[in-house]
């Protein structure tokens, strides 16, 4: 009889009876976070249960906000030998940093300042002057949280850090997290101040920084995200016209625009108590303040000089991708909820850009050939992995463009020695993530009436487009054909555009007026949707519909709204 053993990606010890998964932890040299001995205060020591949960014993009252299948490493104690081996991993975990490329030189000219040795915030007096000036450009991603500490002087970026969202124990979506937000109000931002603070101290403590140096946080994301972290109603972003309330009150006029701000003592933030925590303007329901930021870091959707000719899209992908389309004159934009599935989620074998992800795959006569990062053991397949791998399946005539294996296999193996595989449930995962971008894509192209030959510049921001295979994307359709050259990678634009509004008042003024510009589009709402969804489920390259009927563009009296007029 095999005696089970506990699993973590390819390490495994024996179970043993009366130890806690922080005991095994150890054991497995696994980092876990907790701040609190181990006694169940703190909350950080959250892990997911991938199988053998039967050998855990009952959830304890410090765990009870959890759903199944989530556990604290400190009170998950082992009570019993199960039937199979217990897995299990850290829902939060340090993440490779893609950083944006340098571009043009940031403007210094910051709301935070020093007047007469005092520290002012737009003129009201915070505090005496410390010997640096600091800020933070914090990215809160569904998936994924990037962070910059800068010089505010300066405009120096000193440090960096990229973590996985820990609020994945309610959700690996937007929709999932405002339902659980409804049922555990608190939850999910008391996960995601506890893991922030926890790296701004590693932060400070490596750098010999004194958080009371830190003087603003500029906060990018999502509507859902955003406002999750300032304790706003997330609700109303779930349902029908799906509004964050501060989109609400600017539309109704009790706003000047969609930012948000508050105290850092009011928050929790690990910076001065007085500090400023701004969140940048959404653009429209769930286009939000990580897509304005791209705009900024980028000059994306017509609104740069340096442009280019032509007609520019923008795309985010992600959980929820953005998309934005300028012509020069008008600006469009969508979000298409696309889920997990390319960022490594609802797929067996999927995992985030980490140590041991496969982020390229190729094959040959010899077989398949993959890199992972940071050259580690094989563990998973992250999203450009993903990508390559189903262009490569198309390339070699293993799968057909509806997903199916051609010899009817129900999976198909990619390092067999390590049990890493993709299946057909893994392909319809995918196929709809890919089909949500492709109706995006379409929807506003038409509105413009323009076609993919008019592009003159695709920008590509996020960390997934940054290890991502251009070529491999456009032969499955997950972006559209254009020319190379004019495609340009921008890595975590938003993290940049977040930096360049944490430096300069002048941008955040630029960028309030340029939201106001855009016209945003719900695409559930066009009369076609399921069809062009059907149609996206397809892996072969996104068609270029110069013989479909074109939209006309309407701008009405009402800001954000726009009207389309078939022909």
């Amino acid at each position: 009889m095999t005696v089970p053993s506990l699993v973590h990606g390819q390490q495994r010890v024996p179970l043993v009876v009366g130890r806690t998964l922080f005991d095994a932890a150890d054991d497995l040299e696994m980092l876990v976070p907790a701040s609190c001995r181990r006694s169940g205060r703190c909350r950080e020591c959250v892990v997911e249960i991938h199988s053998g949960e039967a050998a855990l014993c009952a959830a304890e009252p410090e765990e009870s906000y959890l759903p199944r299948g989530f556990r604290l490493a400190c009170r998950a104690r082992i009570e019993r030998l199960p039937d199979e081996d217990l897995e299990f991993a850290a829902v939060r975990r340090r993440l490779r940093i893609f950083a944006a490329p340098p571009g043009p030189p940031l403007e210094v000219d910051p709301v935070v300042e020093v007047v007469d040795g005092r520290v002012r915030y737009d003129g009201v007096d915070v505090d005496r002057s410390p010997s640096r000036l600091l800020g933070i450009a914090l990215d809160v991603g569904t998936t994924t949280v990037v962070l910059e500490l800068v010089d505010l002087t300066t405009g120096e970026a000193l440090a960096g850090a990229a973590f996985e969202n820990p609020q994945r124990f309610g959700g690996s979506d937007v929709v999932a997290r405002i339902a659980y937000e409804t049922d555990h109000p608190g939850e999910l931002r008391q996960a995601l101040r506890r893991a922030l603070n926890h790296e701004l101290a590693s932060l400070y403590g490596e750098l010999g920084v004194d958080r009371r140096a830190v003087f603003e946080v500029v906060v990018v994301g999502n509507a859902a995200m955003r406002d999750l972290f300032f304790a706003l109603d997330v609700a109303p972003i779930g349902r029908s016209p799906f509004r964050s309330t501060t989109e609400v009150a600017w539309r109704e006029g009790r706003a000047a625009d969609t930012s948000v701000v508050a105290l850092a003592h009011q928050l929790g933030i690990l910076v001065h108590p007085r500090a400023r925590i701004w969140g940048a303007p959404l653009i429209a329901c769930h286009v939000g303040a990580d897509a304005a930021a791209d705009l900024v870091a980028t000059g994306a959707a017509g609104t740069g000089a340096d442009d280019g000719p032509g007609p520019t899209m923008l795309i985010d992908i992600g959980t929820n991708t953005e998309i934005i389309l300028g012509d020069g004159r008008r600006i469009v934009a969508a979000s298409s909820p696309a889920g997990p599935a390319f960022e490594g989620g609802a797929i067996r074998h999927g995992m985030a850009a980490s140590d041991g992800a496969i982020e390229a795959v190729h094959h040959d006569d010899l077989g398949w050939t993959v890199r992972t990062i940071g050259d580690a053991e094989p563990v998973g397949i992250c999203g450009s992995g993903l990508v390559d791998l189903l262009a490569e399946l198309r390339r070699i005539g293993a799968m057909t463009v509806d997903g199916a294996f051609a010899d009817d296999r129900r999976a198909v193996d990619i390092v067999p020695e390590r049990g890493i595989c993709l299946t057909r449930f893994d392909i319809s995962e995918l196929a709809q993530a890919k089909a949500a971008n492709t109706v995006g894509y379409t929807a506003l192209l038409r509105t413009l009436g323009l076609t993919v030959a008019d592009l003159g510049r695709v920008h590509l921001a996020g960390g997934f487009a940054s290890s991502l295979n251009v070529e491999s994307a456009m032969a499955i359709g997950l972006l559209p054909r254009v020319a190379l050259d004019r495609v340009i990678v921008h890595g975590n634009a938003s993290v940049r555009g977040a930096k360049a509004l944490l430096l300069s008042r002048g941008e955040r003024q630029r960028l309030v007026e340029l939201v106001g510009r855009i016209r945003h589009m719900e695409l559930e709402a066009e009369p076609d949707f399921f069809d062009l969804f059907v149609e996206g489920l397809r892996f072969e390259p996104f068609p270029d519909r110069s013989g479909s009927a074109r939209r006309e563009f309407v701008a009405k009296g009402e800001a954000g709204i726009g009207v389309l007029t078939g022909e």
